[in-house]
């Protein structure tokens, strides 16, 4: 007697060009795990995209707060009149010239001291918090300290230790110079080399630390000197830190404001685009042309930071490849 055979159906395979059928509840299941996301990016979005909107439509106004009611839309008049103002021109020059300065030396010095920091000493973790300190103050304490605590020319440390050593050497009148006044400029990028050279610090210093350890002990095992060892083995790694720290420093000191406003009040040359804004916005009362010039910031601040952001995922990458 044969005993019957099961049966097995099978589902008829999909017709080439017509995508598969989709599971029920797959797309609520996406949703579920989303919604916790929600309130965070509808805030984001209220904090940052409503603001930049509102400020790129009040920038294609003519729009004085001495005049409220008389205000009219003229398009993109207002960046035309930014291009071409001298002031503001100035001010771009003036930005450069204090990014440029302030994140290459802060570089150098970041670099020189996670050097330093690499190396294994007694009291290495207090002397490294010590370092960061200055990064962790308030920018306009820091500007404060450096204006009144430093620059100060009666009763400030640079003309005190000046004082000092003039009296060492049996100089009776010892020079008591302005530093603010006699270099305004220098005198705002020190304070800012100061504060951000413990940030180049910390991501250079990362960046020694994830070095492969295998390679550095095989080139010393083959003679290599330390110089030729940082020159080809730590410089080349670094690259990409190097370059992080350029970026976001850049994108820091470009809308730098604090330092400017508090140690010179934008004078003797040292007006620098935020500051700049500030002046048209709220001492000019000009509306439009100041929300424009805030806008051409925020486009070049997005610029920088979108080659910021591939910096960091191509770092992301090779660590992830490495692991």
């Amino acid at each position: 007697m044969s005993t019957p055979t099961a049966v097995r159906t099978e589902r008829p395979a999909p017709r080439a060009g017509r995508p598969a059928p989709r599971r029920p509840g797959r797309g609520a299941r996406a949703w579920a795990t989303r919604a916790p996301l929600l309130p965070a990016l509808v805030f984001l979005i209220a904090v940052t995209q409503l603001p930049f909107v509102a400020t790129l439509v009040i920038s294609l106004f003519d729009w004085n707060s001495l005049r409220p009611d008389d205000r009219s839309f003229t398009g993109l008049d207002n960046y035309s009149q930014v291009a071409s103002d001298e002031s503001l021109r100035e001010s771009v020059v003036t930005t450069a010239l204090l990014t440029a300065a302030v994140v290459l030396v802060s570089v150098v010095l970041g670099l020189l001291i996670a050097l330093l920091l690499d190396r294994a000493f007694p009291g290495r973790g207090v002397v490294r918090t010590l370092l960061i300190a200055p990064f962790l103050l308030v920018p306009v304490a820091a500007a404060l300290l450096w204006k009144h605590a430093l620059y100060n020319p009666e009763y400030g440390l640079f003309n005190g230790a000046l004082t000092w050593v003039a009296e060492l050497f049996g100089d009776d009148s010892p020079p008591q110079p302005d530093w603010v006044s006699d270099m305004p400029l220098i005198a705002v990028e020190a304070a800012l080399i100061w504060q951000w050279t413990p940030f180049m610090m910390l991501i250079l210093l990362a960046g020694l630390q994830s070095r492969p350890t295998e390679m550095v002990e095989a080139a010393r095992l083959d003679g290599a000197t330390s110089f030729q060892i940082f020159r080809y083995l730590t410089l080349p790694h670094l690259r990409r830190y190097l370059e992080l720290g350029v970026l976001l420093g850049s994108v820091y000191i470009v809308q730098n404001f604090d330092a400017v406003f508090t140690i010179t009040s934008g004078g003797l040359g040292t007006a620098n685009l935020p500051y700049t804004i500030y002046q048209t916005f709220y001492q000019a009362h000009e509306y439009g042309l100041a929300s424009a010039a805030g806008v051409l910031v925020v486009i070049g601040s997005i610029v920088i930071a979108t080659f910021a952001l591939r910096v960091v995922s191509s770092l992301f990458r090779e660590e992830a490849s490495r692991a």
